[in-house]
């Protein structure tokens, strides 16, 4: 069961991200690396913004996370999170991918018992037609 309904809006993908969201369609959470320098970046970009060089390659993020910031919402910013109030947007980082901030949901615990540095896992919330999100839950 998907963390929000279907009314809620479903990323549209683009020429730099499309591959980020193939890969999540797949239940892979992978990020973009520069091919010539090795430099991460998410989002996506067509050039690596250290060495411009095009050249990208992926790289799976491991299956946990440190969460580097959180936010609890308790103001709903579409009509489809009225009923699911208060949930978490968190900043998340990743061992082994250096530079990357990730943003997503952290789910299963509340908001009293969330604290900077908190491992998370990751989990993925089926939204419908072949769409997989990455969500979060406590490592522990």
């Amino acid at each position: 069961m998907a963390l929000f309904p279907d009314i809620m809006p479903r990323p549209e993908p683009n020429m730099d991200d499309a591959a980020f969201w193939e890969n999540c369609a797949a239940r892979r959470l992978a990020f973009q690396a520069c091919a010539a320098c090795g430099v991460f970046r998410h989002p996506p970009s067509p050039l690596c913004p250290a060495c411009h060089a095009p050249e990208t390659r992926w790289v799976d993020a491991p299956g946990t996370a440190e969460i580097y910031s959180f936010t609890v919402v308790h103001y709903p910013s579409h009509p489809a999170v009225r009923e699911h109030l208060p949930y978490v947007v968190a900043v998340l980082r990743f061992d082994g991918i250096e530079g990357v901030k990730f943003v997503s949901n952290v789910t299963g615990v509340s908001a009293e018992k969330l604290r900077i540095g908190m491992k998370v896992r990751l989990w993925w919330d089926d939204i419908g037609e072949g769409m997989h999100l990455p969500r979060f839950r406590p490592a522990q």
